[in-house]
């Protein structure tokens, strides 16, 4: 059985929709950008700044020895001129739910959060941050517990808690409820509020006014709430999107590969099956059970991955097309053209759970990985199309951020043949959860049919997970970015890096890495 189900992308779409009343008049009213954020002490000019970037981190089965909290230490340890940090999704694991949101997220940046010295008192619901903490949704953030797992995990909670140094599932009792649990920690709930408080709420709220629209205004310390579950910044002359993947990356049909993707889901349950066979479910090496977590579930993310291509197939058969959120990619399509065609704006960056481009061993091939590729590809081609000559060599993005592949990773997008050409990736899903490997094949991404194929990405770094045995090497990572002052952005990133080898700890000191942003040339 999977730890884990999934609601739909049109339910996805709707239960977020009506947490932040999606659509209500009042905003339209009000002049109001419902997925614009003004962050309040932005210097509105071309200046030096620096953030820093995480994800995939919200793992509550270390209770000894947190590589979640060692990672925070780094990010601590380089955050004092932060101006924001971002987050590329799994906020909490495995699924999202409020009760685990204190040990797996508050737990562990408290030193971020007004009141964290206290942290154990601290609401979910509730949190102020004292440095912006700007998140994207996660699949995890979005599961939730199938119900015969829900009700046997609640019925075991009190021996389960005594157990948890041996045994622990990182599951309570309840799942996120399509999301809710995220929602309630980051988002501003305007379905939350009475309809006879919303004007006052609004005016109290919507008081920042960027590119003539109206919007809300996050306030470090006192009200640090985002607007809806994709949204877009500007700092210092830089503009940043923020998408929620998980309602665009259903996989395409995968057509004549069904027989072979049906055998290859045959082959990874009796793999799991065998694991579980040969594994004893008590153990008190945190190691050992960070391995075992990490095989499970690689092999549950394979298996649901192809469920979902095989879905798509026999949609495709019954003359039904993929789910995909269009109105969130019309959209980004639009904001990324107002953006290009802003004088007052010196570049952009993107931030997504899903990453179109990876060379982890788990995600590198995914239907998943593809069909977030496509998306984007045909959103940045509307782009490209509507502004003709107007990047004038740059890429469309001057770098971009995913999670979901649990490591560091920097690649670069070569002549796709589309306008993802030149583009930076980082990849950040090494923050504290089950580490992966990169793959056996090496770090060119090719595409295109046998005999054809092309380079259309190639991998500069990865850290993870390393070696075997006694070799084995554990690097959990954050990254650090430096965007320098004027045009076009030149970047330096520098990996923050606590890893474990030989059930030791040491920070790893690397070489920052120059991006000059100056496209193919």
């Amino acid at each position: 059985m999977n730890l884990a189900s999934e609601a739909g992308v049109a339910t996805k779409i709707h239960r977020m929709a009506d947490r932040v009343r999606w659509g209500h008049p009042e905003l339209a009213r009000r002049g109001i950008d419902p997925c614009r954020l003004a962050i309040e002490g932005d210097p509105g000019s071309p200046e030096a700044f620096s953030f820093l970037v995480l994800g995939d981190s919200g793992t509550g089965l270390h209770r000894r020895d947190s590589p979640q909290r060692r990672v925070a230490e780094q990010l601590l340890a380089h955050g004092a001129d932060a101006r924001f940090l971002l987050h590329t999704g799994d906020v909490v694991y495995q699924v999202g739910s409020s009760e685990q949101y204190p040990d797996n997220f508050i737990r562990p940046y408290r030193e971020w959060i007004v009141g964290g010295e206290d942290w154990r008192r601290l609401r979910y619901d509730q949190l102020v941050f004292r440095v912006p903490f700007l998140p994207v949704l996660g699949n995890h953030d979005y599961y939730d517990l199938p119900l015969p797992l829900g009700l046997l995990a609640g019925l075991t909670a009190p021996p389960r808690r005594l157990l948890r140094a041996w045994l622990d599932l990182d599951v309570g009792w309840h799942g996120s409820y399509v999301g809710q649990a995220w929602a309630r920690a980051f988002l501003d709930g305007l379905g939350a509020v009475p309809e006879a408080d919303l004007e006052d709420h609004l005016a109290r709220t919507r008081t920042a006014t960027v590119d003539g629209a109206r919007c809300l205004l996050y306030r470090p310390g006192r009200f640090t709430r985002l607007p809806h579950r994709h949204y877009t910044f500007r700092w210092a002359g830089v503009d940043v999107f923020a998408l929620d993947s998980n309602t665009f990356n259903h996989p395409l049909p995968a057509g004549a590969d069904d027989g072979e993707l049906q055998r290859r889901r045959e082959r990874l349950d009796a793999e799991r099956s065998d694991l579980l066979r040969s594994l004893s479910p008590l153990t008190s090496d945190e190691d050992a059970r960070d391995d075992r977590a990490t095989l499970a579930e690689q092999i549950d993310e394979q298996i649901r991955d192809i469920d979902k291509q095989l879905a798509s197939s026999a949609s495709a058969r019954a003359g039904r097309k993929p789910p995909v959120d269009e109105a969130q990619l019309d959209w980004v399509a639009d904001a990324l053209i107002a953006s290009w065609r802003n004088p007052a704006v010196r570049g952009r960056m993107l931030v997504l759970h899903h990453p179109p481009y990876v060379t982890e061993v788990s995600k590198w091939d995914q239907g998943q990985t593809l069909a977030v590729r496509a998306q984007l590809r045909r959103v940045l081609d509307r782009v490209a199309a509507a502004l003709g000559d107007l990047p004038a060599g740059r890429p469309l993005l001057d770098l971009a951020f995913s999670g979901h592949a649990h490591c560091l990773e920097l690649l670069d997008t070569g002549d796709t043949g589309h306008s993802d050409a030149h583009i930076p990736w980082a990849i950040c899903g090494g923050s504290g959860y089950s580490l992966r490997r990169q793959r056996p094949e090496g770090p060119e991404l090719l595409e295109g049919p046998p005999g054809a194929q092309r380079v259309v990405a190639r991998s500069r770094l990865f850290l993870g997970r390393s070696g075997r045995g006694a070799a084995l090497r554990r690097a959990y990572s954050a990254l650090r970015v430096e965007v320098a002052a004027g045009t076009p952005l030149q970047f330096t990133l520098t990996p923050l890096v606590a890893e474990k080898a030989e059930g030791r700890w040491r920070h790893e000191a690397f070489d920052p890495i120059l991006l000059p942003s100056t496209g193919p040339g």
